[in-house]
């Protein structure tokens, strides 16, 4: 029998309409199905349910009973930039199905900003918080661990705290050999005609220039200092650097591994001011997704961080025993030039949702 609309739907007729025990049905609703080992497909059907018929949970009452406020946060570095914009639209994704509440907070890269943000969220009772990119993970996890909330690294480790990152050495070697490889047999790449431009002195970029480095050595026989050229994640100081090069030579080198999606942004601004140059004879590798990146005129090849594997992980471990500060790797994609990929917001659109349907 279906609950009377007038009333407010509850766990008990949740229980009713799903066949489920009342228990199951609150072990669903505040995420604590996977530890009472309650099949995915019951987790689902009671999910759908609730969605259905409107049931919200009295967060202020639940907290009391349960020393627990249903809110989880997540610290980012910046929002404009794909690989974090997909890391918090899966951690909102994945949090809501767990019948919690994401709060996401942006702190610029500023270790005091990450601490107060940090402090902040505590003060609200969060039950856990991600750590992303952040300039500091371990001073989050000094806030963190005097407050007893659990916490978890993501994108930049920490040594403190368990950490989920980009596997970026592999990523790296994998995207400097597809550079090389893009050239055909009767016009190789040489070693001086393949460069690196764009990241900082952090663990990411460190492992992808040992990575670029390691390759150019073994694929040429040497590898300069050089050929890297560091400008901080910032598209001003990239778009410099783009210039300097062609300056120095005359054009730019025909390969170019560009290290975040934000330096790939100040290639765009140089490539404004040069528009009659001839680029069908250059490849561009890209140390992130860019969507539309994939459909200029020349080849452009990305690596997509799997944000959605990420995050999933990061939330397996919270259903774990807190656990050793060990860091978990996550493989990167190879993207091919002329390649769009899906992502977490595919997940929320409806089949039929389509912005010619909606209107302005």
């Amino acid at each position: 029998m279906a609950p009377d609309p007038r009333k407010k739907t509850t766990i008990y007729d949740l229980s009713q309409l799903s066949g489920a025990s009342p228990s199951t049905v609150s072990a669903v609703l505040n995420g604590s199905w996977r530890k009472r080992r309650i099949k995915e497909s019951t987790a689902e059907e009671i999910q759908r349910l609730a969605e259905e018929h409107q049931y919200s949970t009295n967060r202020q009452a639940s907290g009391l009973r349960r020393s627990r406020s249903g809110l989880i946060g997540l610290l980012l570095p910046i929002y404009d930039f794909h690989h974090f914009s997909s890391i918090a639209q899966s951690f909102e994704l994945r949090a809501r199905r767990r019948g919690l509440c994401p709060i996401v907070v942006s702190t610029h890269r500023d270790p005091a900003e990450e601490r107060a943000s940090a402090e902040h969220l505590i003060s609200y009772s969060i039950d856990a918080l991600f750590v992303c990119g952040a300039a500091d993970p371990d001073g989050v996890h000094e806030v963190c661990e005097a407050a007893g909330v659990r916490h978890i690294n993501l994108d930049l480790s920490g040594t403190r705290a368990p950490s989920v990152v980009s596997d970026n050495y592999n990523g790296g070697r994998v995207l400097t050999e597809a550079l090389i490889d893009a050239f055909p047999a009767d016009a190789p790449l040489t070693v001086d005609e393949l460069i690196l431009i764009g990241g900082r002195e952090d663990e990411a970029t460190r492992a992808r220039v040992r990575a670029f480095h390691d390759v150019r050595s073994t694929r040429f026989g040497r590898s300069d200092a050089d050929a890297v050229d560091l400008t901080g994640y910032s598209a001003r100081n990239a778009k410099l650097a783009f210039e300097r090069h062609y300056q120095a030579r005359g054009r730019l080198p025909r390969a170019v591994f560009i290290n975040s999606a934000i330096n790939f942004e100040g290639f765009l601004r140089f490539l404004t001011d040069h528009r009659g140059d001839d680029y069908s004879g250059h490849v561009i590798g890209c140390f992130d997704y860019v969507p539309f990146a994939s459909f200029l005129s020349f080849p452009v090849i990305m690596i997509r961080q799997d944000a959605e594997s990420m995050v999933a992980t990061a939330f397996d471990i919270l259903d774990r025993p807190s656990e050793a500060p060990v860091v978990h790797l996550i493989p990167p994609q190879l993207v091919p030039p002329r390649t769009a990929l899906t992502g977490p917001l595919d997940e929320i659109h409806s089949p039929g949702d389509d912005l010619r349907d909606r209107s302005l």
